[in-house]
């Protein structure tokens, strides 16, 4: 593993790596790359890309998720892959970066799982269940991939056991009469009108942020067809989380006349011109400004969303209509989501049961 220097017009020595190596086809390629400070980058850089070349379990965990992410950013959304190089990045290259993937056994799994248990802040907070989960299952979705195309024998996570949960101990959600109260002390007219939008529909923030003039229909509908995103300095529009998640809603009457007038007035804007021109953060730092300004619990921006279903639960709506109007892929979904929210439903059944055992049958039904 050879590395040549050269000299610069300056006289400063610099250092290049040249070598060949054999591509997926089987052709023979060759890299010549310069630039190197050292001999030492130069030939770590060889090294670096050899190993991305191997297809075996050899390979380093930091070559496997270079391999990884360019495959998987084919086939993923920019925003679920800038949501995995985030978890890579942070939370797992630290600890498996410099190991070979088949010396990644169970107990440094393990290892890794209660240094992350035990992790607390500045304030002595944990993290979160849920995100102890999703954190698991990026390291646990990297192995399989190793299972699948490196010849690694088996997956390690499975044998560790997991951690964290999939779903929150608890869904923190607003009453209507909250909301209303957090609704009066926002300032911003646009501000304002893109929380009651999120309440009162229920839609997800990117496809909040994604709403045209063209989207708003006559009809008193609101037509959700893409999604809104902006990943390292990009503004996206992408297509919606599922297939069903492009639909069309109903919006009640003070909502939509909000909308019209407010888009009246916007100077200039054209029928494909986002409403709303502002990022999922600045959503963030506002409702958690405006809920501690007006004496509120804190919740997040997704949590209007589970506000909304509640809101839909307790005017009588059915599962799968709720499931229509958010978008889910499937019953399920809702279900799996609010089912803690129908604590009394069983309870309901029983009593009209009741009802109709006591009610005595007529002559005619007899």
């Amino acid at each position: 593993m050879p590395a040549y220097k050269y000299t610069l017009k300056s006289g400063k020595t610099m250092w290049y790596a040249n070598f060949y190596y054999t591509d997926w086809t089987g052709q023979k390629k060759h890299i010549c790359k310069r630039g190197f400070k050292t001999q030492r980058e130069a030939k770590e850089y060889e090294r670096s890309f050899m190993d991305q070349e191997k297809n075996t379990s050899d390979i380093l965990f930091s070559s496997l998720v270079e391999n990884y992410l360019e495959d998987m950013s084919h086939r993923l959304k920019p925003t679920t892959m800038e949501n995995k190089r985030f978890i890579i990045q942070g939370k797992l290259l630290p600890y498996f970066g410099n190991l070979k993937v088949r010396d990644i056994d169970t107990i440094k799994v393990r290892r890794w799982q209660n240094e992350l248990i035990s992790y607390r802040d500045g304030k002595g907070k944990p993290f979160s269940q849920t995100y102890l989960k999703t954190v698991n299952n990026q390291l646990s979705a990297l192995m399989n991939y190793a299972v699948a195309h490196y010849q690694l024998a088996s997956n390690p996570c499975k044998a560790a056991g997991s951690m964290g949960k999939s779903k929150a101990d608890e869904m923190h959600i607003w009453t209507q009469e909250q909301y209303e109260q957090f609704s009066k002390a926002i300032q911003k007219s646009s501000v304002k009108l893109a929380f009651d939008v999120l309440f009162y529909t229920g839609m997800r923030s990117g496809e909040l942020l994604a709403l045209t003039p063209a989207d708003i229909l006559p009809t008193k509908r609101i037509d959700i067809n893409k999604n809104y995103a902006k990943v390292q300095g990009r503004e996206l529009f992408l297509e919606p989380k599922t297939p069903k998640a492009k639909r069309r809603i109903a919006i009640p009457d003070f909502l939509y006349d909000d909308i019209r007038e407010y888009v009246s007035k916007l100077y200039g804007i054209e029928k494909g011109d986002r409403i709303f021109y502002f990022t999922k953060s600045a959503l963030d730092k506002e409702i958690k400004r405006v809920a501690e300004k007006a004496g509120l619990p804190p919740i997040r921006v997704h949590d209007l969303r589970h506000s909304h279903a509640s809101m839909l639960i307790e005017l009588g709506f059915s599962p799968l209509e709720i499931a229509d109007h958010l978008g889910h892929e499937s019953v399920k979904t809702t279900l799996d989501t609010y089912s803690h929210l129908y604590p009394d439903k069983d309870q309901q059944l029983a009593d009209r049961l009741n009802q109709f055992r006591r009610t005595p049958p007529t002559e005619e039904s007899t």
